[in-house]
């Protein structure tokens, strides 16, 4: 499979080269998230997982669960909490100075309605844009892209694209008001 097949949406079809970069990736995982690792340890493991720089201020709290990093991407200044896991095959953008909280999922991968079909797997980019906040054990599913500024209630299931400066709550997600920049808190 070639990267422009894998990362539009189309269905999925697994190659051998793929299944071994997804083995590889459960591995580094594993490694990653088995004892005590300091930052740039942490940051070390995901420049492997990633194949890609990770700055030096982007910090990642294990266990840090991820399928396949080399369709992640980890803007400037963003932070991933504890027992967050990303389903990547189908690309996941991180945006610079990005909150994500503790138990989050971002699955970028799905499957058809129909039975007869279920057994393939479709994948949608995530995308969080800049300065997003995502709330604990919210879940981002495949094709959303979450606003610049916005933020995700605790708990919520982000089915539909977030507007910018938007706050989002509920299941599935819903905007419950704009934030308001006119005056500081």
């Amino acid at each position: 499979m070639n990267n422009d097949e894998q990362f539009t949406g189309k269905t999925y079809v697994g190659s051998d080269e793929l299944y071994a970069d997804v083995q590889r990736c459960m591995a580094l995982v594993a490694e990653m998230n088995t004892g005590y690792k300091i930052e740039a340890e942490v940051r070390g493991y995901l420049r492997q997982i990633t194949g890609s720089d990770i700055d030096e201020s982007v910090r990642v709290f294990p266990p840090f669960n991820i399928n396949y990093g080399k369709a992640t991407t980890f803007g400037k200044g963003s932070f991933v909490n504890f027992g967050c896991t990303f389903l990547a095959l189908g690309g996941i953008t991180i945006g610079e100075g990005v909150f994500i909280a503790p138990h989050c999922v971002l699955a970028t991968e799905y499957h058809p309605e129909d039975p007869e079909t279920r057994h393939t797997l479709l994948t949608k980019p995530i995308v969080v844009k800049k300065n997003a906040w995502i709330g604990a054990s919210a879940t981002i599913l495949a094709g959303v892209t979450i606003g610049e500024n916005a933020i995700v209630a605790a708990g919520a299931v982000v089915t539909k694209d977030v507007p910018d400066n938007a706050v989002v709550g509920g299941v599935p997600a819903k905007v419950i008001k704009m934030i308001d920049k006119s005056h500081k808190q």
